[in-house]
């Protein structure tokens, strides 16, 4: 019991330190990062988003999405088409400058919950 709650306590720490600090690099020990990139975007219902990017030394890419109000680190999965990253439930796919945030608890057909989400170019 005690070392599950050592664990879990780890891992709400990284989570916080991430959601806290998104312009921070992404450190985990075990991942080493090379890049970070944060992008606006503004979506069709007008909701501004930054997210941010880090791709790591192993290939690995992640991605720091607000959902809801709450960060959520997504972790890029396998696409045809652009990088789409996984987070629970959420699926957010970037294509080009354009992005889309699915819930998988939606349905299968669902239309997106935040759609035609453009770079915002500075």
């Amino acid at each position: 019991m005690r070392t599950w709650l050592v664990a879990v306590t780890g891992v709400l720490g990284v989570t916080a330190a991430i959601a806290s600090a998104s312009g921070a690099p992404l450190r985990l020990a075990e991942i080493q990062t090379k890049d970070r990139q944060t992008h606006k975007y503004t979506c069709a219902t007008g909701k501004i988003l930054q997210v941010t990017y880090w791709n790591a030394a192993n290939g690995q890419s992640f991605a720091l999405v607000p959902v809801k109000g709450q960060a959520m680190l997504f972790v890029n999965t396998l696409s045809a088409s652009g990088a789409k990253y996984q987070a629970g439930s959420y699926t957010w796919w970037t294509k080009g400058p354009r992005a889309d945030l699915y819930d998988a608890m939606a349905g299968e057909n669902a239309p997106p919950i935040l759609s035609d989400c453009v770079t915002i170019v500075r």
